[in-house]
């Protein structure tokens, strides 16, 4: 006697994704790494080599990794106009940002 196959309702990856999507922590993290993608068209070249967005805090204040306190004291001065420079792509993810943090402590060298 042949075993009888029993078929289920499978969800489709769309559905699926639109799912996890809705899990508030999973749509932040997303949100927040797509405004960490322009910190480079913000700050510029020099300065995206050597300071990276590493998180938020629940006071909306982005912590920012630089590579050495030289870097962290430059984008101090300059942290006035680089708030004024994110804020077209705050409006646009529905985000807010009141601060930059520059900590030399978060930084580490990826392997390349």
């Amino acid at each position: 006697m042949a075993k009888k196959v029993l078929y289920t309702e499978f969800s489709g990856i769309d559905e699926i994704v639109s799912t996890i999507l809705k899990e508030s922590a999973i749509k932040k993290g997303i949100t927040r790494s797509n405004l960490f993608k322009f910190w480079e068209k913000v700050v510029g070249e020099k300065f995206s080599n050597n300071s990276k967005p590493y998180s938020m805090t629940k006071n909306y204040v982005m912590v920012v990794a630089c590579k050495n306190s030289t870097v962290a004291q430059e984008l101090m001065l300059r942290k006035a106009k680089i708030l004024k420079e994110l804020e077209p792509y705050l409006k646009s993810l529905k985000l807010t940002v009141k601060d930059l943090h520059f900590d030399v402590k978060k930084w580490t060298y990826e392997e390349k």
